[in-house]
């Protein structure tokens, strides 16, 4: 039995849960979402607390209990703090800027980059060279961060390119000098 999915979730104040047959809407000062929950899976309110149980007599409910606990509390945590990954662009020349839902990106190529953000997510971008995405979905902030690293991803040799934020790319050493004698 799931450790995680006999966890409570605890419902902040400002958050408002409704629960549609099987699909629960969250709405905060942060946003909007809303999540359906499978098969075998069930979930209540109760007072201020989400409790989620599971079908043991539907195949497969066990493997859902956890993640359908998490991705609910995600949703909550969402709509109430909203979720925050940042972006660091590294090499000379290379900068960013914020222009309305669209991210513009100089990144060593012969033009631009326009990348637009889907709704619901912001930018921001501090010094031309760090970039952050917020957003009440915790996987749309980390699927556009990976969309925006993938344009130009960290060469290993001299470090250019778009990376998160703290993350270390390990260099490689280049070619020595006379190495074939």
């Amino acid at each position: 039995m799931s450790r995680i999915g006999k966890q409570k979730i605890k419902i902040p104040s400002g958050v408002k849960v409704n629960i549609q047959s099987d699909v629960f809407n969250f709405e905060g000062p942060k946003g909007k979402l809303s999540h359906k929950l499978p098969k075998g899976v069930t979930a209540k309110v109760e007072s201020d607390h989400i409790v989620v149980s599971k079908d043991n007599s539907v195949e497969n409910s066990g493997a859902l209990y956890g993640l359908t606990r998490t991705l609910l509390a995600n949703c909550v945590h969402g709509v109430h703090a909203g979720y925050t990954k940042g972006l660091e662009i590294n090499g000379v020349g290379y900068r960013a800027a914020v222009q309305g839902q669209n991210l513009n990106l100089t990144l060593g190529f012969s033009h631009p980059v326009i990348f637009t953000l889907p709704q619901g997510i912001t930018g921001k971008v501090d010094q031309n060279t760090k970039v952050t995405i917020t957003g009440a979905d915790k996987q749309l902030v980390g699927s556009v961060c990976a969309k925006i690293k993938g344009i130009k991803p960290v060469e290993p040799y001299q470090g250019k390119g778009i990376r998160y934020a703290g993350e270390y790319v390990r260099k490689k050493a280049g070619k020595a000098a006379g190495a074939g004698k």
